[in-house]
């Protein structure tokens, strides 16, 4: 009993034995292919360029230790990024989509221009968007986000706005394409915007210079 007992001991350290110089031997000759290729879907050429001089920094190895943290905090970092997808291509190539941003207004800042985006970031360009409208005042971010909901849940549409004027109190003036300015109030904004729209749309009152909506159930109006 006590010889078989230590010829099936004396097997399995020899299998193990085997099985360990085996594998050591196999990955010894494995060489992990180093990430050659990064395909990036939903920029533009230049865009691309300058992320990909991004990535160089990380410096990539290979798809099996690839350090997705660092990776990922170079995407969000990017302005022009609303989300993204990484795709993992063995043996060695990534590929990332990429949804970019909508850019929504001009902001002048610092004597600089920049387009607000939908992600919220600040994108530095060297002229103004003219088919966007201008924020002037140091705005509020979540504000402006309250406030452009309420626009597309209205009758009204962004691109029908030329000025966007925010205050201290947290309150918003647009000046429409037409020069009109519309004071809105703190809250209420959709219910405010569709009153506006509907007084603009149906000529009920001609000639609007300020339509003033501030105070609820009371609309003030002067004409040009």
């Amino acid at each position: 009993m006590q010889l078989r007992l230590n010829k099936k001991i004396l097997f399995y350290i020899f299998l193990i034995i085997f099985l360990s110089t085996l594998n050591n031997k196999f990955f010894s000759e494995i060489k992990l292919k180093s990430i050659d290729k990064i395909m990036i879907k939903g920029l533009e050429e230049k865009e691309k360029q300058e992320l990909l001089n991004n990535f160089k920094l990380l410096n990539l190895k290979n798809i099996l230790f690839l350090n997705k943290f660092e990776l990922i905090k170079k995407l969000e970092a990017n302005e022009l990024i609303e989300d993204y997808t990484v795709f993992k291509k063995y043996p060695s190539t990534l590929e990332i989509r990429i949804n970019k941003t909508k850019f929504l207004a001009n902001v002048f800042k610092d004597g600089n221009f920049f387009v607000l985006g939908s992600n919220g970031k600040l994108i530095q360009t060297v002229d103004k968007n003219n088919s966007l409208p201008n924020i002037f005042g140091y705005y509020n971010k979540d504000s402006f986000f309250n406030l452009l909901r309420s626009i597309k849940k209205s009758d009204f549409e962004l691109s029908e706005i030329k000025n966007l004027y925010f205050f201290k109190s947290s309150r918003w003036d647009i000046e429409t394409n037409d020069n009109m300015i519309i004071k809105l109030p703190k809250k209420n904004l959709g219910a405010s915007l569709n009153l506006a729209s509907d007084l603009i749309s149906n000529n009920k009152i001609k000639d609007i210079k300020i339509l003033d909506l501030r105070q609820d159930r009371q609309v003030i109006i002067n004409e040009k």
